[in-house]
Order: C-alpha cells, then sequence, then structure tokens
C-alpha cells in the first residue's frame, strides 16, 4: 500500500523543495516527489536525508566488537532513534585474534542488513578500523601493547576475516610502512583516513599523495598546530581535496576550532562522527570501548585506568548525531541543510555511497523530521516511523 508524506520543506543532497508531497511505496522506496502547496498548509516540519556515521564504536550498552547479532539489534535501534539511517561499525586496537573474531562478527551483522534483517534499525554497510596501524605518540587511549607496525599481511588477514567489509582505516602517516599500506589498501577498495598521528605536514602530504582521503576526528590525537610546522592538522585544514571528521560536542573541540575547520574545509568536506561507544544513550558508569573499560560522567568519556592514574583521557563520546547536527548549527551559525549535509551527503560521497544520502525516486524512504526550531521530531526509514 502507498502513502504519502508531506512537509513545509525538503532538504535533498543538493537542493531544497518546497511543499514537498513524497509517494513511498509499499516496499519502503519513493515513487514520486512533487511540490504541492496545498497539502499541509500548516505543517512548519522539514524533512532531511537520514544521518550516516561513519565512525561509531557501540550504543545502548553495547560495543560493535562484540560481534554479536544481540549487539547490532540493540546499537542499530538505538542509533535509529538519533536520526542515523546507516553507519560504519568501528573497531579500536586490540589484541589481533579477538579483531579477527570481531571483525568476523560485524562481517556477519553486515550481512544479514544486506538480507534485509533490520526493519526499524540503522544499517551497517562497513567497517571502519581504528587501530591499530597508529602512533604511539597519539594513541589516546588505545592499548600500547596492541598498537602494530603498518603490516599488509596484517590487513590483508583482517580484510579477509571481514570478508571484504572494510571500507575506512584508520592510519598514522608517519609510521615505517605506512605509505605502502596505503597504497594497498586504497588499491583494495578501502578508504584511508589519517588520524592518531604525529606527523608533520610532509608526512601528511605523502599520506595523500598515497591515495589517503580522510582525517579522523580532527584535531583529537594529532600533533599540534605550529605556525613553522602545521603538522598533520595543518594540512588536513588546507588540504581542498581532504575530508575532516570532527566530533562536534563541545568537549572534544572548542566552539573556536569548530568554526575554523567548518571555515577551511566548507560545507562540502567536513563531516561531523560522534565516535560514540557503548554508553551513549546509557547513564553515567562504567563501560566498554574494546577491551578497554571506560568511565562516563556529565557526558565525558575517561579512561578508567588512567583516571585511576589521576590523569583524564577522553575515550569516545556519548554524543549522538542529531545532537552533533544542533551543536553545529549553535556554533558556527550554518543552516539546518549544512548541517545535515554534514551528516549525510558528505560522508556517503568520500566512501562513494552516495546513494546512503540520495532522496530521489527509487530509493528508500529513509527521512529526518524536523521541527521548525531545528529539533529532531521522528525518524523514518524505509518509509515506517522509528519507535523512539
Amino acid at each position: 500500500m502507498t502513502h504519502r508524506l508531506t512537509a513545509r520543506r525538503l532538504i535533498t543532497a543538493d537542493a531544497i523543495v518546497e511543499f514537498p508531497a513524497i509517494t513511498v511505496d509499499g516496499d519502503g522506496t519513493i515513487s514520486k516527489i512533487e511540490s504541492d502547496p496545498q497539502s499541509l498548509a500548516h505543517d512548519e516540519t522539514t524533512l532531511t536525508p537520514a544521518f550516516f556515521d561513519i565512525h561509531v564504536h557501540g550504543a545502548a550498552g553495547h560495543d560493535a566488537m562484540e560481534g554479536t547479532p544481540q549487539a547490532f539489534n540493540r546499537i542499530g535501534a538505538y542509533l535509529a532513534t538519533r536520526g542515523v539511517g546507516h553507519f560504519l561499525a568501528t573497531t579500536v586496537t586490540a589484541p589481533v585474534d579477538p579483531t579477527l573474531r570481531a571483525l568476523e562478527g560485524i562481517a556477519n551483522a553486515i550481512d544479514a542488513a544486506e538480507r534485509g534483517d533490520t526493519a526499524g534499525a540503522a544499517r551497517p554497510v562497513g567497517i571502519h578500523i581504528e587501530g591499530p596501524f597508529i602512533s604511539h605518540a597519539k594513541r589516546g587511549v588505545h592499548p600500547p601493547a596492541d598498537i602494530q607496525p603498518p603490516s599488509i599481511p596484517l590487513f590483508e588477514r583482517m580484510r579477509q576475516a571481514a570478508r571484504g567489509h572494510i571500507r575506512l582505516m584508520t592510519i598514522a602517516p608517519e609510521m615505517p610502512g605506512a605509505l605502502e599500506l596505503i597504497e594497498y589498501a586504497t588499491g583494495a577498495g578501502t578508504y584511508v583516513s589519517l588520524g592518531h598521528s604525529d606527523a608533520t605536514a610532509g608526512q601528511t602530504r605523502a599520506a595523500l599523495a598515497a591515495g589517503a582521503v580522510g582525517a579522523t576526528h580532527t584535531f583529537n590525537a594529532m600533533r599540534r598546530l605550529d605556525h613553522r610546522e602545521p603538522g598533520i592538522a595543518g594540512v588536513v585544514l588546507d588540504a581542498e581535496a581532504l575530508y575532516a571528521e570532527l566530533i562536534c560536542d563541545g568537549i572534544h573541540v572548542a566552539p573556536e576550532f569548530v568554526r575554523l575547520w567548518l571555515r577551511a574545509k566548507g560545507g562540502e568536506r567536513a563531516i561531523l562522527v560522534t565516535d560514540g561507544i557503548s554508553a551513549t544513550g546509557m547513564p553515567d558508569g562504567n563501560y566498554m570501548l574494546g577491551e578497554l573499560e571506560v568511565t562516563v560522567r556529565d557526558g565525558r568519556c575517561l579512561s578508567t585506568g588512567d583516571l585511576a592514574a589521576g590523569v583524564e583521557t577522553l575515550a569516545g563520546s556519548v554524543l549522538t548525531m542529531d545532537r552533533a547536527v544542533e551543536n553545529v548549527q549553535r556554533f558556527t551559525g550554518v543552516s539546518l541543510a549544512t548541517a545535515v549535509r554534514l551528516a549525510s551527503r558528505n560522508p556517503a560521497r568520500m566512501l562513494a555511497l552516495d546513494s546512503l544520502g540520495l532522496i530521489a525516486v527509487g530509493q528508500p524512504a529513509n527521512f529526518n523530521v524536523f521541527a521548525p526550531d531545528g529539533t529532531l521530531l521522528q525518524t523514518m526509514l524505509r518509509g515506517q516511523v522509528v519507535a523512539s
């Protein structure tokens, strides 16, 4: 049975449609998009594409590295309530064998989603490998004993375990062997993001030449900006073709640097991510990030071990994508249309998955519905309202 969606405006990947009237077929795909000023004259809501989070470790008490159907059912269901339609299940540095087992489990979840086994939930559409090919100097909370030098054979073992589902890999470009791995991974269909790195500007530019396309949580776990040696962060801001993630929670990056990031990358290369962990959507307490225990207090995720030693090291976030979209508007003054682009179209384009952020005839009816004040009211996946 077909049904009709109406709103005051529709924000697509590249345009704004006033008074949209969208027909959705019984299979949840869009069959018609038109403008009808008489359809719902008093409705002031705005429809946008659902979000795509390319850097999220977990939610609702579960971590992606659990690799179980139960974990992904809970994670996907929760993310959908916060406006996410698709995500990359993100790993964290851990011993090799548990990592390989986790990748197999995540691949199972992705295959199940491709079969349509995720009704009412955000779909995992790939894997983001964050670690183990990172810098000890900028490891953050990644366990130092499990950090590995860039290795094509180890990457190939991971890729085989993941059955080709590794879409994105974070790597520190200054590590010996990094450039060779970047070239190899790119040739194998994995996009490379630079992060957890103490790289100089020259080392970063070499990684771009080798095929890197993005930067992982810009400013965090990166060499500091310096006017004589801009380092990785300076090149990330300056390189026009490079995409750049940012965690816009007001904790990881100050508003002044959010504005600097957005001015540098513009509305085409800036990407909002959450870096959310299993504690997302849960009360304060202790949670797991891979094999690492994390303490959550007042919205700050901190390594439990570092806290015991009197050090505060951020360990992911409990940010949700709808809040990131709100925050970037508040910090920078951009429109809802621009903010949504950073959370949907831009990550999809970086990974050549343009259809995920596309609202068009024949595409799944995946929408977010916003109130006039910019608050997310509800999410629709394949034309069905997600239960909150």
